[in-house]
């Protein structure tokens, strides 16, 4: 195909898309009013998570923070607990930092580039493209998974996108395809048809406005792209937390900010190690992060969950300190308070399991 016909492809291929999405767009909350924050919080919720479970959350962080200075100003253990069960916390901590560099360091202007959004904590390559496309105009592209599945199909892409190489090549491809001053119209299609008519099993073609441009659907492949590398076993882990009781108190301790779960507070505990006990787990683990010594007595309940790259049970046990007095040796902070108390603090979704069950039995 020479390049003039690759470039009407290309633009028929556009208008077709743009067309199609202006026709077909969901009603999002954050579609109705386009502000650089709005556009930009819910970039940093939607990664890695689906926009069914995103869309609450939004709704409740803007009507509690509408604007990058109130996020900027509030506590981050405000931010966390409104972000609890939402997941991959790191991204609730990068959100707070990276409005307090907007209203402190930038006037409250979120930059306009792909360059100055890169900056922003918790801002990768595909985030800065979306927001600088969606909110300020610019030529840029947006690959996020949605968009790397429509590519493959379309181009019958037959190599890993998970490649560094590959992953350059299709931002080439989209760049290529980009129609000048309406890339946020694009991208934010390509997401969207990936999204509800491209979906990774049983793609819907006979709804697909680009349907005779698919070089996969042509070829009758577009079930096996994107091509995807074996998954590795998940690896499980046991896991063992104390529920540590005194004069009508719990005791909760905070976790370090760096690391996974960062900022939250949990019943105090950790990984069994190999060849050890659950209690000589819990008792080892409280030592090490409060400095207690505790006896180990009935098991409170069990919990199963499966994070993004392992799954754990989480087994809780009722404890009582023999020895000691609770330090920070291992954690930030630790509190005891009163179980009534536990919705001001932000807890992972296992902690809130034990909590129910704690409720119950009062």
């Amino acid at each position: 195909m020479n390049r003039r016909l690759a470039r009407r492809r290309e633009s028929l291929l556009a208008r077709r898309l743009i067309a199609w999405y202006e026709a077909n767009a969901r009603d999002l909350p954050w579609r109705r009013k386009r502000t650089p924050y709005r556009i930009w919080l819910s970039e940093m919720m939607l990664q890695q998570t689906q926009v069914n479970t995103v869309i609450p959350y939004f709704e409740r962080f803007v009507a509690r923070f509408p604007s990058v200075k109130t996020l900027a100003d509030a506590p981050l253990q405000d931010v966390l607990r409104l972000w609890e069960g939402l997941g991959y916390y790191a991204r609730a901590r990068n959100l707070h930092r990276a409005a307090q560099k907007v209203s402190r360091a930038l006037g409250g202007r979120f930059p306009k580039t792909v360059e100055g959004l890169l900056a922003l904590p918790g801002v990768g390559r595909y985030s800065a493209g979306a927001i600088a496309s969606l909110a300020f105009g610019a030529d840029v592209s947006a690959l996020d998974g949605n968009v790397i599945r429509v590519l493959c199909r379309l181009f019958a892409v037959e190599r890993d996108p998970r490649k560094p190489e590959t992953r350059e090549a299709l931002r080439s491809l989209a760049e290529s395809l980009l129609p000048q001053g309406q890339a946020g119209e694009f991208n934010e299609g390509m997401m969207e048809l990936g999204a509800t008519v491209c979906i990774p099993r049983a793609p819907r073609c006979d709804r697909c406005p680009l349907a005779s441009l698919c070089q996969a659907r042509r070829r009758g492949i577009q079930q096996r792209l994107p091509v995807k590398t074996v998954r590795k076993i998940t690896p499980h882990y046991d896991v063992a937390a104390a529920v540590i009781r005194r004069n009508g108190l719990i005791l909760i301790a905070q976790r370090p900010l760096e690391g996974m779960l960062g900022g939250l507070w949990e019943f105090p505990g950790g990984k069994r190690e190999a060849d050890e006990s659950l209690e000589a787990c819990l008792k080892r683990e409280i030592r090490e992060e409060l400095g207690l010594a505790i006896d180990v007595s009935g098991r409170l309940t069990t919990v199963k969950h499966a994070y993004t790259h392992f799954r754990i049970t989480l087994y809780a046990f009722e404890c009582r300190v023999r020895s000691g007095r609770p330090q920070a040796v291992g954690v930030r902070d630790f509190k005891w308070i009163r179980l009534t108390d536990s919705d001001r603090y932000a807890f992972a979704a296992t902690d809130r399991r034990i909590i129910e069950k704690l409720r119950e039995s009062e």
